[in-house]
């Protein structure tokens, strides 16, 4: 594997980076402002004016891996790309490079038919309208995808679905036009094999938005996480995506990209957080001194400076298994990622808001809300138990063949 990026990344790279100084670090309160001062679901005009801008420079879906509808990425080339621009939780939108839409477009790009493509895709990808998917469910463990109680029985030419499905991100965002629907459909199948997945339009009768869920007390207005019921929701037959029974196989397809995106987004968000401590410490004096002095002040700073190049490198490293060997073969490289990378940023952004007192629990820093994003990274795309189960697997399965086979020698 080579260290260092190639002269595409880092031309794009640098690019992100001016434009993150330019209108994005210097628009951080005004975004909140907006989204307080109206409606607090709609897209706010500076995110609007942003995105022409990004469009403009072509920063504009970076994404999608081996697609001729992206930028030509790999996952490693694009990886360093999602940390800066994860490094503000709303700014990936700004680059039409936000989940769920990322996941949601690759879905469609490697799964959807041709009509399906053109009456989502081609919106999402120009970044007009926005998406969800529609998979956790409150009364059961969704830790156990398996569990899932919403059920889609097919009534003719159309799909009845119902179930009730919470924490659905995106889908309070009046711009979200689609949901991707995961239910049960095959009972007879075995467990992998039972389970499939819809594009619902939003507006679809008996879809009934009850409430935003809140994270930490934030609802993370205009994105939100909704709890969402679906009574009886009528859609045509071909709205299913791929097939019935193939809902895990398209699953397995869209986690593994994501999960790359996501662990490099806690890492720009770590480096952040990192940074703000040198700041703070070296401006800020007690006791006669710079509070960096102070304490073990210093030592977190370095333990943190060692975190994050190991995040960093483990997460570069599953996303070149990926590129060479596929989502399969890079399993427990991509679970362990999972894992460490929020709990590192986590851990990281903690330091940090230690070292700035009482501001740092406040609004008045970017710290708090962080905080929360990471916190919730280690129960999105599954908990961290269910990643490490997988990790473990994959580190005694030759130590239980080599045992079956001496039993049976």
């Amino acid at each position: 594997m080579d260290f260092e990026y190639n002269s595409k990344t880092l031309e794009h790279l640098e690019m992100l980076r001016e434009f993150m100084d330019e209108y994005i670090y210097p628009n951080e309160e005004r975004y909140f402002e907006q989204v307080d001062a109206g409606n607090r679901w709609a897209t706010v005009p500076l995110m609007e004016e942003l995105k022409a801008i990004a469009k403009d420079r072509g920063l504009w879906n970076l994404f999608l891996p081996h697609s001729d509808r992206g930028a030509g990425f790999t996952n490693l080339e694009y990886a360093p790309l999602a940390e800066q621009m994860g490094r503000v939780n709303w700014s990936s939108e700004v680059f039409n490079c936000s989940a769920p839409d990322t996941g949601n477009m690759e879905v469609l790009d490697r799964f959807g038919t041709e009509a399906q493509k053109e009456a989502w895709l081609t919106d999402l990808l120009d970044g007009k309208i926005r998406s969800a998917f529609a998979m956790t469910e409150p009364r059961v463990a969704s830790s156990d995808a398996t569990n899932m109680e919403a059920t889609g029985v097919l009534d003719g030419e159309e799909w009845v679905l119902n179930g009730r499905k919470w924490y659905i991100s995106g889908a309070g965002h009046e711009d979200c036009k689609v949901l991707i629907f995961m239910c049960l459909t095959n009972p007879e199948n075995s467990a992998h094999q039972q389970h499939s997945q819809f594009l619902v339009p939003a507006d679809t009768k008996g879809i009934e938005y009850t409430r935003p869920m809140q994270v930490f007390g934030f609802d993370d207005a205009p994105f939100g996480h909704m709890e969402i019921d679906f009574n009886d929701v009528r859609i045509p037959k071909e709205n299913i995506l791929l097939g019935p029974g193939r809902g895990f196989e398209i699953a397995q397809g869209r986690l593994g990209p994501g999960r790359i995106h996501h662990c490099m987004r806690a890492v720009g968000q770590a480096e952040r957080a990192v940074e703000s401590m040198c700041q703070r410490g070296l401006d800020r004096e007690a006791f006669g001194k710079p509070i960096v002095d102070l304490g073990a002040n210093t030592q977190l700073i370095a333990q943190s400076r060692i975190d994050i190049n190991m995040v960093r490198l483990l997460t570069l490293m599953a996303a070149d298994k990926m590129d060479r060997h596929g989502n399969k073969v890079a399993r427990s490289e991509i679970a362990q990622i999972k894992v460490i990378a929020p709990r590192v940023a986590s851990e990281i952004i903690d330091r940090a808001m230690q070292m700035h007192g009482a501001m740092g629990l406040s609004q008045d820093t970017w710290l708090a809300k962080a905080y929360g994003v990471n916190r919730v990274r280690r129960l999105a795309d599954g908990p961290d138990e269910v990643h490490l189960n997988t990790i473990a697997k994959t580190e005694l399965r030759p130590y239980r063949k080599a045992k079956e086979a001496s039993k049976q020698g």
